[in-house]
């Protein structure tokens, strides 16, 4: 683990991703994790989260973690506060939104669609339907079909057990529609297309605005490629013991994965003022 960053770092909100960061591979907070949080607002460090969820599928970490107030779902295509109000959202364009599902299915993987507040997908026992609902918490609907519903979408996701079939959608979303979405992959059998402001390094400057903290003050925490635009936004940026040597490589710290406490260790070596730490 890198050592402790200079005692003259101050870091004043932290920004989590969820998976593979701040819960367990079975998609649990642990204990340490939960008293991380409490010590955050104890010193006066607000935390925040980012993910490629929906806001409803967190409510379980808004009931175990009262000093979480910032909730960026579906990676800052709608930003809310603690009770999910609404504080911004980056909705896909009706036409995009069209173009993106048919490349998806182009490449044969299969689409879900993520509106404001409802998932739809096209077979709900199909490849990992039911470890999604069990993240979110929250049943899909079924729709063979998308008509109609491609006007308010906040992302669409491409899903296949093909990693490299998922890779070449990824790079086709890329180089047919530019500038117009984000489209990455947030695990290897997911791509996410969103808005092109709704990406973690947009997070940052959205987190920055909602609470009123500068961008050298913010830290951010992640284990994939998709968190390495919020690392170079940050002023500080911590990479999981999980994650990639490139993400590794694009962090300030590097901490332990998220089988062995590292989200919890993270903010006891590199975010707590170092009187808080060193009482731990």
């Amino acid at each position: 683990m890198t050592a402790q960053p200079d005692k003259r770092t101050r870091i004043r909100l932290l920004i989590a991703d969820i998976d593979g960061t701040l819960v367990t591979p079975e998609k649990l907070l642990t204990p340490r994790s939960v008293d991380a949080v409490s010590r955050l607002q104890k010193a006066g460090i607000l935390f925040g989260i980012t993910t490629g969820r929906p806001p409803r599928g967190t409510r379980m970490l808004v009931d175990s973690l009262p000093g979480l107030k910032f909730i960026a779902g579906f990676n800052g295509g709608i930003v809310v506060r603690r009770d999910l109000s609404l504080f911004k959202q980056n909705l896909l364009a009706g036409a995009d939104a069209e173009l993106v599902a048919r490349i998806i299915l182009e490449h044969k993987l299969d689409v879900w669609v993520y509106t404001e507040k409802d998932w739809f997908v096209r077979d709900a026992r199909a490849y990992r339907v039911d470890k999604e609902q069990k993240t979110v918490q929250f049943p899909p609907s079924v729709a063979p079909g998308f008509d109609g519903r491609l006007d308010h979408v906040a992302k669409i996701v491409g899903v296949s057990q093909d990693y490299d079939a998922v890779a070449r959608c990824e790079k086709d979303l890329q180089e047919r529609l530019g500038p117009r979405v984000s489209a990455a992959r947030s695990q290897p059998f997911y791509v996410d297309v969103t808005h092109p402001k709704a990406n973690k390094g947009e997070v940052v400057l959205m987190a920055s605005e909602f609470s009123g903290i500068p961008v050298p003050e913010i830290a951010t925490i992640g284990d994939m490629a998709n968190d390495i635009t919020m690392f170079k936004q940050s002023g500080v940026s911590i990479a999981m013991g999980n994650a990639s040597p490139e993400v590794q490589k694009a962090a300030t710290y590097v901490t332990a994965s998220n089988e062995k406490e590292g989200f919890a260790m993270a903010v006891e070596n590199f975010i707590l003022p170092w009187d808080d730490a060193s009482a731990a």
